[in-house]
């Protein structure tokens, strides 16, 4: 069995030395669009002239109007990096692949604190994956790297609380789950994402040790997801007759978009910067596929929880965190396409969880330990009993 990694163990020699070679190998990358310039919308985040004073810092916080969007946490940051280095965009370009890099770190110490196999696999290819290029040389997506930075010290410490039920904890967690929504909504999701996990890990939710801590943040979560639906619908200008979309089509949408995300993360070709704009029909049977498939693959995937939970946590983190972006709801970019590289910068996590955990089992198949030799040797046919003991990384992939 695989203990859980304590605080001090979760960044020992080793796990320093790894973060090391990936930021270093992230940043070699990442080398080609250090140079790049101000792209699309990259002029209307870097703090204006206006906003460059003290008081304008204040409006950053007290006019939703002020800036792009109402993240004002995202834009004190790009007015603290204006008075570093100015219009230059190679302060912020390096910034967001340092914080790509940070991301992708905390991403393994949090497998590794949930004791899930191939964790610094998962981070490198999460580092190195070609669908976050989007986000990482985009100026503008310094909301996607940072708000990531956010969430995952957020869940880090949540599960630290969940260990030592400590106030502090709590508070820490609390903090960063704030920071994670004042850069992006999209975070919101994390608490239903932490719920996906202590379920996978437990095989239920209890309610006072689960389900009510998070109450306070599903509140937050939901406080700022209708900040920033009101800020897109009349600010942004998210309405008006290229998001004129019946329920039902909006349904034909979400089926497609998760479909078209999944495909990219295990396929990534043909990536572009702005996909062409489908047209959703509820007259063509073809596009019911997707919805379909989709249902279809979750009703399977919960059958095979007999065997394992990790295949359904892994899809249930991955659509859950898309919602904000599967069409239910407005939001401006969909005026050019349905979908985006950078949409799926945070959902992409818990399929390339999955994937690593998979991958390493397949390199690396578990020790069989003294009871599975009596096993073998007595009763070879049947193979292994499944025991609570087994390493809960071993739910992701099933022997």
């Amino acid at each position: 069995m695989t203990s859980r990694a304590s605080p001090s163990e979760s960044f020992d020699p080793p796990f320093r030395w790894a973060a090391v070679v990936l930021f270093l190998i992230t940043l070699l990358a990442y080398l080609p669009s250090l140079s790049g310039g101000l792209i699309w919308d990259d002029d209307a985040h870097v703090t204006k002239p206006e906003l460059r004073s003290w008081s304008g810092l204040a409006r950053i916080w007290t006019e939703p109007a002020a800036t792009q969007q109402y993240y004002p946490l995202l834009h004190s940051a790009f007015w603290i990096e204006h008075r570093l280095w100015g219009d230059s965009p190679l302060g912020y370009r390096l910034l967001n692949v340092l914080l790509h890099a940070t991301a992708a770190v905390l991403f393994a110490a949090l497998l590794r604190k949930l004791s899930v196999r191939g964790a610094w696999l998962a981070a490198f290819v999460f580092a190195l994956h070609p669908v976050c290029v989007e986000t990482v040389a985009w100026i503008t997506e310094q909301k996607n790297t940072l708000s990531l930075v956010f969430y995952l010290a957020a869940a880090l410490a949540y599960f630290r609380f969940n260990e030592t039920r400590r106030g502090s904890a709590y508070a820490l967690a609390t903090a960063f789950f704030v920071a994670a929504l004042l850069c992006k909504t999209v975070t919101a999701t994390l608490p239903a994402a932490l719920l996906v996990i202590l379920w996978w890990r437990h095989g239920r939710l209890h309610w006072r040790r689960d389900l009510l801590p998070l109450l306070p943040w599903v509140a937050l979560g939901f406080g700022a997801g209708l900040v920033t639906t009101w800020v897109e619908f009349h600010l942004i200008g998210a309405q008006g007759e290229d998001y004129d979309l019946s329920l039902l089509q909006r349904g034909l949408l979400a089926g497609r978009v998760v479909w078209f995300y999944l495909g990219k993360l295990f396929w990534p070709v043909g990536l572009i910067f702005i996909y062409p704009r489908w047209t959703v029909e509820a007259v063509a049977a073809w596009q019911y596929v997707f919805p379909v498939g989709i249902i279809a693959l979750i009703a399977a995937l919960a059958w095979w929880t007999r065997k394992s939970r990790g295949p359904l946590a892994a899809l249930l983190l991955f659509v859950g965190t898309l919602i904000p972006a599967l069409g239910f709801i407005n939001l401006y970019p969909f005026k050019f396409s349905f979908v985006a590289d950078h949409f799926q910068y945070h959902a992409s996590l818990g399929i390339i969880a999955a994937a690593g955990a998979g991958l390493a089992r397949v390199r690396a198949p578990a020790p069989v330990g003294r009871k599975g030799r009596r096993l073998c040797a007595h009763r070879p046919a049947h193979g292994f009993e499944r025991t609570p003991e087994r390493d809960l990384s071993e739910q992701f992939w099933p022997l």
